[in-house]
């Protein structure tokens, strides 16, 4: 059956802001059309299945015995694959049809294992007979290398006979004994017994074989060895190994065995030879028709085991598919509850609540094409147990919802940052990044990976690749934010764009050594004027200007975090916290610095060099707000008139001092005072207990909080302690988290101050030179400006503006209203296995 026959189901718009409903349902499904009934959820993917068998061991459960087979015919297709690479045949794609989305009968799965174990035992077959004749192969080289260098060392030997014999008589040498000397022949002439060993041994263990040997015989032997130039392979790990051929001559029997012993040890391998050179040369004629047909042997073998390979490599992408599948099936069922009395599965699980409707027609549908007179059933249970999570995303809003789902889990219905970080989170990066330039660059390859995102999925590119490939979306949305703060700033790899007429008009020096004066003509239409660019007050102008910006987002930010707690309110039935902890909270926010917010834009909306008819300065000097804002504290009422801003600036500041300073009573004691009276209340009633709470299969309300006001026991003194803990963290929070969004200012300034550097380093020093080499330098200039823009600039400068727009949405944005504390919602999907996202 299809999945793409089911209508398209529909969301709420509140869905969007909050995780969509969920409903914990029951299946009873028949024994008949257990296997397919699954299988068909699995393809749809939208149930979350509880172990109903939780107490129960792996061993114990009902389909153990199937798992174990499944994992056998697995073994053996892995091993096939294996194989299939080492012979270097990719396993084909199967196409895309109905055959792997259908549930696969018992059958199906008999003839699969079947068609498995025949390539697996002829492929086994085959694989003994070519590592055996590959052993042989390799003896028969080795023999093949000591024939033709045997007539060199038999030649050495001789040579050499008449040392090896005087050694027999000397008294050092106590390994010789009476009876490895043979007297022959007339008068004193004595005849001794001299033998060879032959052998071959890896290269890199020569030399201490050949000090070993000359140490436990005291130099009673006469070695000699040559290279084998090829590398001969291994048969067991079909590695080449480079290998010599040695003999030894030595006098006694017992000297030679004891060469034996040592050869073995040292992984050498000993070949019988004739000493007679026409038994040797005839030797050399018959190994060398042996490897003769041994190699076509081989070669015939391998071309079977490779035709082998290529038929099984059809079908291993959808065995292994089958495979995971049934695995998947039988480790759900072995979930499920089996009741004897009416054969069948009880089984249990959260979905999604406008998804039920499609398990409804699965099921249904499952049991009218099997024929069973009994169907499955499903029914929603009602249910305090806290539901999962679940938020759906398509590839859009994945990478986003990934960086919130990074921080926390959003509780079930608690309002989800994912909706806004999709505009923020880029926002705030561009802020910090803002560079036309670097904007497009950025822009060009997100739009890139977007529109070539199908053929980049199959390609892979390893896992560094594989991460900004997840994020596409997110580096486009940057890209584009970059672009824009850049027209802002007015700043192009560091340069201005006079994209308008300047607003500022510049007299021309009459004497030598005299300052240009500027004069102002109007407004930039849009962005920063150019004029800045290069006067003396650029960095002064833009830091103040980035630095009160930054203020701003982040005032913005926080005050909107704390409004959307009142949502969380609202669902949760807490609405008294509306009032005891929402409301002080913004007044003890904005009384500080939302106050602070509105000066800056008040100081912004005056000009300050509007002067009277007489020349005369209308405002003055413009005051300090950094200063303002701490005498507002050290002197409460009292404004400097030279540092003053507008009229009862004194008293008004004193007001919202003291508005601020009631917030923080407010906030201490409202909370636990109501919570208090409403336990009393309870208590009066005759109640004793409201709630339950335990840890595995307990009711657990999902709408409670954490201060356990429907707890078992209700602990006044943690309440207190809470609420205190709670309170000292947002005022200090205030504080801190409006500072820490002053990284804007500060990564934007280093982000402008870099791209300059860059450039007056690399591509402006090249403008200079003499027009003979300047345009070589031109080209190897760029080539290095562009290679440091984007690994200095776009690559790690965008690594780390990117790591600071995420720690101010965790930290700064998301603690203000969101707890991050549920679970998150993992159903049981084909697709998920398939992909490799459950284990």
């Amino acid at each position: 059956m299809d999945t793409h026959y089911f209508p398209t189901s529909r969301r709420s718009p509140s869905s969007l802001f909050r995780s969509e409903d969920m409903s914990l349902v029951q299946l009873f499904i028949p024994t008949e059309v257990a296997r397919p009934t699954v299988s068909h959820l699995g393809e749809l993917g939208v149930i979350q299945f509880r172990d109903l068998n939780s107490e129960t061991t792996t061993f114990q459960r009902a389909f153990v015995n199937e798992i174990r087979r499944l994992d056998e015919i697995e073994r053996k297709i892995f091993s096939i694959i294996q194989q299939s690479e080492k012979q270097f045949i990719k396993p084909r794609n199967f196409p895309t049809d109905g055959y792997l989305s259908r549930p696969q009968t018992t059958r199906e799965i008999d003839e699969l294992e079947e068609v498995v174990n025949q390539y697996e035992q002829r492929l086994e077959q085959m694989n003994q007979s070519f590592e055996s004749l590959q052993k042989r192969l390799m003896e028969m080289t080795e023999v093949k290398h000591i024939l033709q260098q045997a007539t060199t060392f038999f030649r050495e030997a001789e040579t050499h006979q008449e040392e090896i014999r005087r050694s027999s008589f000397d008294d050092s040498a106590p390994l010789l004994h009476a009876q490895d000397l043979e007297v022959g022949g007339t008068g004193d002439t004595t005849h001794v017994n001299i033998g060879f060993i032959a052998g071959v041994i890896p290269r890199h263990r020569i030399h201490i074989f050949e000090r070993i040997l000359w140490r436990a015989l005291r130099g009673n032997l006469y070695m000699h060895w040559g290279e084998i130039e090829e590398p001969i392979t291994d048969p067991v790990t079909q590695e080449n190994v480079d290998k010599n051929v040695f003999i030894i001559f030595a006098h006694g029997q017992e000297i030679l065995a004891k060469i034996k012993r040592v050869s073995e040890s040292m992984s050498a391998t000993l070949y019988p030879i004739e000493e007679s050179v026409e038994d040797r040369r005839a030797h050399a004629i018959d190994v060398t028709n042996k490897i003769e047909d041994l190699n076509n042997v081989l070669y015939n073998i391998n071309q079977t085991r490779r035709t082998e390979l290529v038929a099984a490599s059809d079908s291993l992408t959808s065995w292994q598919t089958i495979i995971k599948k049934e695995k998947a099936i039988y480790d759900v069922m072995n979930r499920f509850i089996y009741d004897s009395n009416r054969k069948c599965l009880i089984a249990e699980g959260w979905c999604p609540t406008n998804e039920i409707d499609h398990i409804q027609f699965v099921i249904r549908s499952d049991s009218a094409q099997s024929g069973s007179n009994i169907g499955s059933i499903l029914s929603e249970l009602h249910t305090t147990k806290e539901p999962p999570t679940f938020h759906r995303t398509n590839k859009f809003t994945e990478g986003f919802q990934n960086i919130v789902d990074a921080y926390g889990v959003a509780k079930y219905k608690e309002v989800n940052p994912g909706l806004f970080t999709v505009i923020t989170f880029p926002f705030l990066f561009a802020v910090m990044f803002g560079d036309f330039g670097h904007g497009i660059i950025m822009t060009t390859f997100a739009m890139w990976m977007c529109l070539k995102e199908k053929k980049l999925q199959k390609a892979g590119g390893g896992e560094i690749f594989a991460m900004m490939f997840s994020g596409r979306y997110i580096i486009l949305l940057m890209g584009i934010f970059s672009i824009f703060t850049g027209l802002i700033y007015n700043d192009m790899f560091s340069k201005s764009l006079s994209l308008f007429r300047s607003g500022w008009e510049f007299s021309s020096p009459t004497l030598p050594g005299q300052s240009i004066e500027a004069t102002k003509v109007g407004v930039y239409p849009f962005g920063l004027d150019p004029a800045w660019h290069g006067s003396d007050n650029y960095l002064i102008f833009t830091n103040s200007y980035k630095m009160k910006m930054s203020v701003i987002f982040g005032v913005a930010q926080m005050t909107f975090g704390i409004v959307l707690t009142v949502f969380n309110y609202k669902y949760f039935k807490k609405e008294f916290s509306i009032w005891a902890e929402f409301l002080p909270q913004v007044l003890f926010m904005e009384c500080i610095f939302g106050y602070l917010v509105l000066t800056i834009l008040y100081k912004w909306s005056i000009n300050w060099f509007a002067t009277d008819s007489s020349g005369n300065a209308l405002y003055g000097t413009p005051p300090g707000l950094l200063n303002m804002l701490i005498y507002m504290f050290l002197s409460p009422g009292h404004v400097d008139p030279k540092e003053q801003l507008y009229r009862g600036q004194g008293v008004f500041q004193a007001l919202l001092l003291l508005v601020a300073f009631v917030c923080i009573p407010w906030m201490l004691c409202a909370k636990p005072y109501i919570l208090k009276k409403e336990h009393d209340k309870i208590i009066d009633a005759g109640y004793t207990t409201v709630g339950t709470h335990n840890h595995d299969n307990e009711s657990y309300d999902g709408h409670a909080n954490e201060d356990s006001d429907i707890h078992d026991d209700f602990d006044f003194a943690d309440i207190v302690i809470h609420q205190i803990i709670h309170t000292i963290e947002f005022c200090l929070g205030c504080i801190s988290n409006t500072a820490s969004y002053l990284r804007l200012w500060a990564l934007s300034l280093a982000h402008a101050q870099l791209s300059e550097v860059l450039w007056s380093m690399t591509l402006e020093v090249c403008f200079t030179l003499s027009p003979n080499v300047r345009p070589l330098g031109i080209l190897v200039g760029f080539t290095v400006w562009f290679t440091l823009t984007v690994s200095i600039l776009l690559i790690m400068e965008g690594l780390s503006a990117f790591l600071h727009a995420l720690r101010l949405h965790w930290v700064e944005f998301n603690n203000k209203f969101y707890e991050g504390t549920g679970t998150l919602f993992e159903p049981f999907s084909f697709q998920r296995i398939l992909e490799g996202e459950v284990e």
